[in-house]
């Protein structure tokens, strides 16, 4: 198997995620799966239906949590440094055609959302960014075309 790269704050909200569906929805399912039960007829009973369905989503999210986590290989970024951009560098990308300064974290597949700023590294701007150094220039192909960004900074926080 392949391992999936991830941060240690990506790596810690699985592992809460798993925790919380184990200790806490697995439970409450169980119990509201007993409670409907005892409501009686269960080929008509919308609650224990409602109920099971809900089992089997946190039964198919607690397997696909586990499997996330063993094949974790958390990247602790404050280990680099200098003004190379790789896997957890914080980045600010400057669009060539507006001047516009954006900031972003190169985060795992599991960890990205751009309204936060993470970006995943398979995204086409992390991909395009990583290796390359403070001042270099990059190209992007997007849905509207072509885009150019240089990189203004690097960090490792």
């Amino acid at each position: 198997m392949q391992r999936v790269p991830m941060t240690i704050r990506g790596f810690e909200a699985l592992k809460e995620e798993l925790h919380v569906l184990k200790t806490v929805e697995r439970r409450q399912v169980i119990e509201a799966i007993a409670s409907a039960r005892e409501l009686g007829d269960l080929s008509e009973n919308a609650e224990y239906h409602a109920a099971r369905e809900k089992q089997g989503f946190i039964e198919g999210r607690i397997a696909e949590l586990e499997s996330k986590v063993s094949l974790a290989e958390v990247i602790d970024q404050t280990q680099f440094t200098g003004t190379t951009v790789r896997f957890g560098a914080t980045i600010v990308v400057a669009d060539e055609d507006t001047d516009e300064e954006t900031t972003y974290q190169i985060v795992g597949v599991d960890e990205a959302d751009i309204k936060k700023g993470l970006l995943s590294f398979s995204a086409p701007l992390a991909r395009a960014v990583i290796g390359k150094s403070e001042g270099d220039s990059v190209s992007v192909k997007s849905p509207g075309g072509e885009k150019a960004y240089t990189i203004v900074s690097v960090t490792y926080k």
